[in-house]
């Protein structure tokens, strides 16, 4: 009975003060004893300092809830504020491409106002962190003054990030068809291609309809320049630079061919598609390109794949189907223009001839005529060195596809020219990329017409 009061006591002491103070002086007066009253007391304590406790527990939650809340608010506020500058500023590059006329080629950012904040997908780890914006930043919006060149597959731009990296973008042509997985794909694959005589791809994305490659930027540009455009660079190769750089673009392509998994085709070797870093040494570029297009947008012709005039193979004009042989068919032209310093179609030289075909005319006459006269002037004795290196260019320009040597029989061609020679092989031929076979070079000849004059 007195637990049942002191429980109604405790219970009712809020809601009616008057009754338990009333009820608080019967339990003194009938309690002989102070024991149930101070238990009633102890209890009365312990409920006020667990209704304080929750109190403050309580109030300790919505202080911390509404402080993360106000954060919350002031981080949208200033991302909202940063996406309206980003997308304020692509605005402004998109007019630009639009109106100002400073670049060849419009661009296709329609519905990619997130463009700017894009990730580049990187193959090195100092670029992970790359974005779209940073790509504009670096080019000026890629404005004419960092265009260093246009080929078959877009335009390039030189491009200097943040930390002083300079790096080349490529600009892909428009294409009709989708292909983002395609796309992907192919870039994830030659991103893993790596050969010191190849240009590395560093990074990839795609803005909207845009795709943009990034390459390790190589200082003294393409061979191409060069050997046609002296005014343009201001370099002249001497014959142990223009050696160097014909073994190293075979060491490269022999690479592709016989190493690769699967097996690549390069599919437009030429002197511009060889670049040379800072120490002159030849890099091959636009590997995969050829592929990656015709993956990406069937209707793109074949021919247009196939190569560029004067260093297309006879069979391509019969079937269009691109092999190896057609990249040492190409890799041999490139070896004429070192050898003669002339452009494999220019009328001036050829009227309605190329390079090819005007070798082969001069074999049946005087072959040492076809020859780079600043090469002959340089050292009258190259003549034989000469001979031996345009056996090989010959070998390669057969016009029957079987007869022509693999990249690796090239290698091994350039090895035994050097051994016989006695110059130091070592410093440029390696047979790190495959195992070499015997070659006769004496054998190797033009097929069509008569014979190299052997001299």
């Amino acid at each position: 009975m007195l637990g049942f009061l002191i429980s109604l006591t405790i219970n009712s002491m809020d809601q009616f003060p008057e009754a338990y103070l009333a009820l608080l002086c019967f339990l003194i007066l009938i309690c002989p004893s102070t024991s149930s009253l101070d238990q009633f007391l102890k209890q009365h304590q312990k409920s006020h300092r667990r209704q304080a406790s929750l109190a403050g527990s309580v109030a300790m939650g919505l202080l911390f809830s509404l402080f993360c809340i106000f954060g919350l608010i002031i981080v949208a506020v200033e991302l909202k504020k940063r996406r309206k500058k980003k997308d304020a500023t692509l605005d402004v590059y998109i007019d630009s491409r639009s109106h100002s006329g400073t670049a060849n080629v419009s661009w296709k950012l329609t519905g990619a106002r997130e463009a700017l904040s894009i990730n580049l997908a990187t193959f090195e780890k100092p670029l992970r962190k790359l974005t779209f914006a940073d790509l504009l930043e670096a080019t000026n919006g890629f404005h004419n003054d960092s265009l260093i060149g246009s080929g078959g597959f877009g335009d390039v731009y030189k491009a200097q990030l943040k930390d002083g990296t300079v790096v080349a973008i490529k600009k892909l042509i428009h294409i009709s068809g989708q292909g983002d997985r395609e796309f992907t794909a192919e870039m994830e694959t030659i991103g893993k291609i790596k050969h010191r005589n190849l240009v590395p791809l560093l990074g990839y994305c795609k803005v909207g309809e845009e795709r943009l490659l990034v390459y390790e930027y190589m200082r003294f540009g393409s061979l191409e320049d060069i050997l046609h455009d002296r005014k343009k660079t201001g370099i002249k190769l001497n014959w142990a630079a223009r050696r160097k750089i014909a073994i190293g673009a075979a060491r490269g392509l022999a690479f592709l061919h016989h190493n690769c998994i699967p097996h690549i085709i390069h599919r437009d070797m030429k002197s511009s598609n060889v670049l040379l870093d800072e120490n002159l040494e030849a890099r091959v570029s636009d590997f995969g390109m050829a592929r990656l297009m015709s993956a990406m947008d069937t209707h793109l012709s074949v021919s247009t794949l196939a190569g560029t005039p004067g260093y297309v193979p006879p069979e391509y004009y019969q079937s269009f189907r691109c092999s190896t042989k057609g990249d040492v068919y190409s890799y041999g032209v490139v070896l004429l223009e070192l050898l003669t310093g002339k452009q494999p179609t220019n009328s001036s030289d050829f009227g309605d001839n190329n390079l090819v075909g005007w070798v082969k005319q001069h074999a049946k006459l005087k072959i040492t005529d076809v020859f780079d006269p600043e090469l002959m002037k340089e050292d009258p004795t190259l003549e034989m060195e000469l001979l031996q290196h345009l056996k090989i260019a010959c070998a390669c320009l057969d016009d029957r596809p079987w007869r022509r040597p693999t990249m690796i029989q090239v290698m091994a061609m350039f090895k035994e020219i050097q051994a016989g020679s006695g110059i130091d092989s070592s410093a440029t031929i390696s047979t790190e990329d495959a195992s070499f076979g015997p070659v006769a070079v004496a054998d190797m000849t033009i097929k069509e017409g008569s014979e190299l004059s052997k001299h």
